[in-house]
């Protein structure tokens, strides 16, 4: 059930094409995403692991779904989200939370998998009465499937 607390309003970071990110997303989230790409280039040591997607703060409280479930269709896919989105806004009380894909291989072209997870994003998004960053994550950058925003680094280090 979604929760009934205001939520803020769509954050400039959705104003990208597509309702994505902008070309120039705002620098906390820049922050966040970097955050998200270096944990899972120095956490995940496997050459090939299983898809997860991330509701959460990077760094911070997440909850982890298998994206490959094949037991989860896209309207299940939304309650879940829903309640996780939710759950995330009560928690981290004026953070906003983000969902994000991570996944073996590069984050372009865009897979199924980044498709079927985004659907459900936003359609959750718009139950709960909020906008939601996106992005499906590798272990070099990040990329938004809606807008085409993106970032790469050569070599990623930790964040200090």
């Amino acid at each position: 059930m979604p929760d009934p607390s205001p939520r803020p309003p769509t954050p400039h970071d959705l104003t990208g094409p597509g309702g994505g990110l902008p070309v120039d997303p705002a620098a906390d989230t820049l922050v966040a995403l970097r955050r998200a790409v270096v944990d899972l280039a120095s956490g995940e040591a496997r050459r090939r692991f299983p898809a997860l997607v991330h509701v959460g703060v990077p760094g911070g409280r997440q909850r982890l779904l298998p994206a490959a479930d094949d037991g989860l269709d896209r309207t299940l896919r939304v309650e879940v989200l829903s309640g996780l989105l939710a759950l995330s806004w009560q928690e981290d009380a004026g953070r906003r939370p983000l969902v994000w894909l991570t996944r073996p291989g590069p984050v372009d072209p865009v897979q199924d998998v980044d498709v079927e997870w985004l659907g459900a994003t936003c359609q959750a998004a718009r139950e709960i009465g909020t906008g939601v960053v996106f992005v499906v994550v590798d272990r070099h950058g990040w990329r938004d499937p809606r807008s085409g925003a993106h970032q790469r680094w050569r070599r990623v280090r930790p964040v200090r």
